[in-house]
């Protein structure tokens, strides 16, 4: 059984930073995409960033040269760093990790709330 656990969420004043990590367990291939998506109150899920077992990442517009994506892919662990952070970026944030293997395989985290206030 596949389990993602989130940590790293808090509270933060604008301009501040904070780093997520998300451990995934169990039967998980080694190509896969690891990532983290976002939801605020009243709105959808949205992408934040996305990372292949190869390294390659991919960043919503919003957090571009803000927020910093990285995995170690030996221990399936994926982290976000985020600086700079404003008003916006408040929301919910979940950890998600999917892979093909003859079907789709898609898992999520609980979510960390993360609050950037004045």
């Amino acid at each position: 059984q596949v389990q993602v656990v989130e940590s790293g969420g808090g509270l933060v004043q604008p301009g501040g930073s904070l780093r997520l990590s998300c451990a995934a367990s169990g039967s998980i291939p080694s190509i896969n995409v690891m990532g983290w998506y976002r939801q605020a109150p009243g709105k959808e899920r949205v992408l934040v960033a996305t990372i292949t077992g190869g390294g390659v990442a991919n960043y919503a517009d919003n957090v571009k040269g803000r927020f910093t994506i990285s995995r170690d892919s030996g221990k399936k662990t994926v982290f976000l760093q985020m600086n700079s952070l404003k008003p916006e970026d408040t929301a919910v944030y979940y950890c998600n990790v999917r892979w093909t293997w003859g079907r789709a395989y898609d898992f999520w985290g609980q979510g960390t709330q993360v609050t950037v206030f004045s």
